[in-house]
């Protein structure tokens, strides 16, 4: 199956998700969570961004020079920014972190190394999420509590699987697999898992999880859910978890899963989508200052393609200069 079809498979599958629950739901829990949206909700959402950003960009820098490319902080932070606007505005959710690599690779000269720290990057992350999720859900209330020992037994198993296989695969050989198999252990190796580097992306993994769920959780509150932060919690980190499945800019699968948990858990789905909804504004709101990273970067090209001093746009040959000022 190509990838292009893949792609719209998930795109379309985001949408069925939306048309469901509308049929099911009608257009109340969407209105109803834009309306409760105020501004301290807002701001205090642009505030945890700030930190959860800073973090993901120094995560990414930290992995970026593992790899052996470097990455100024301040420079990580606007990418950051401009990358996760991009994935709240753009189907799939994750073009924007594709821009963030091209665009890194390209100013290091090495796409497919700059690629490849985006990714590990994300790995990381979503790798720290997980076992966080799972920790929270086996100690805390939820609707898939019962599952959860069951679920922890087979995560622990594949880990184990997958430590035993990097020790059994072969090393040598010079098929594509072989050399796949050999960039992909020396980037863990190097990227994540140095001592210089493991301990703070975990540390700061664990603080993007913890503000999300946040964030998610002022949400619920400024959608009107009154009930306890332990019963909310669990909620929000599965749908947050669900949030990672390509979207359409961060739509369906989230507004999907909270409507299941929220029922599950007693809530009703109505409350779940208006939650969904309005955290769903914050994150767009949050996320703007990559829009005027993006305004700032375009400036700047156009002013470069403006200047007659810059190398880029050429120069007039001396010869074409001084035949030019004999016709004068």
């Amino acid at each position: 199956m190509s990838r292009s079809l893949v792609a719209w498979a998930r795109l379309l599958g985001a949408a069925a998700i939306l048309a469901v629950l509308v049929w099911r739901l009608g257009t109340g829990p969407f209105l109803d969570g834009v309306h409760s949206i105020d501004g301290r909700s807002l701001a205090a959402a642009a505030l945890i961004a700030v930190l959860t950003t800073v973090c993901c960009a120094w995560r990414w820098r930290t992995v970026a020079r593992g790899l052996g490319v470097d990455l100024p902080l301040r420079t990580a932070v606007a990418g950051y920014y401009r990358s996760l606007f991009l994935n709240t505005v753009l189907p799939g959710g994750v073009l924007g972190d594709v821009h963030r690599g091209v665009r890194h690779g390209r100013d290091v000269g090495d796409v497919g190394r700059g690629l490849r720290a985006v990714a590990w990057e994300r790995t990381a992350g979503q790798v720290v999420q997980g076992v966080l999720t799972t920790i929270v859900l086996i100690a805390l209330p939820s609707p898939v509590r019962s599952f959860m020992p069951a679920i922890a037994i087979a995560l622990a198993g594949l880990a184990l699987g997958v430590v035993l296989l990097t020790r059994v695969m072969p090393r040598g050989g010079r098929s594509r697999w072989a050399r796949t198999w050999r960039a992909t252990r020396s980037d863990v190796r190097h990227g994540l898992l140095v001592r210089r580097a493991w301990p703070g992306v975990v540390l700061v993994s664990g603080v993007i999880v913890a503000g999300h769920a946040a964030t998610f959780l002022i949400a619920a509150r400024t959608a009107g859910t009154t009930a306890s932060l332990t019963r909310l919690l669990p909620l929000a980190l599965l749908v947050l978890l669900g949030a990672t499945v390509p979207s359409i800019a961060g739509w369906g699968p989230r507004e999907g899963v909270a409507a299941w948990v929220f029922s599950a858990a007693g809530l009703g789905e109505r409350q779940g989508v208006a939650t969904a909804v309005v955290y769903g504004v914050m994150v767009v709101v949050a996320t703007l200052p990559g829009a005027v990273v993006l305004v700032v970067a375009w400036l700047h090209r156009r002013a470069r393609r403006g200047d007659p001093q810059d190398p880029a746009q050429g120069q007039v040959p001396a010869t074409a200069r001084s035949q030019g000022a004999g016709h004068g």
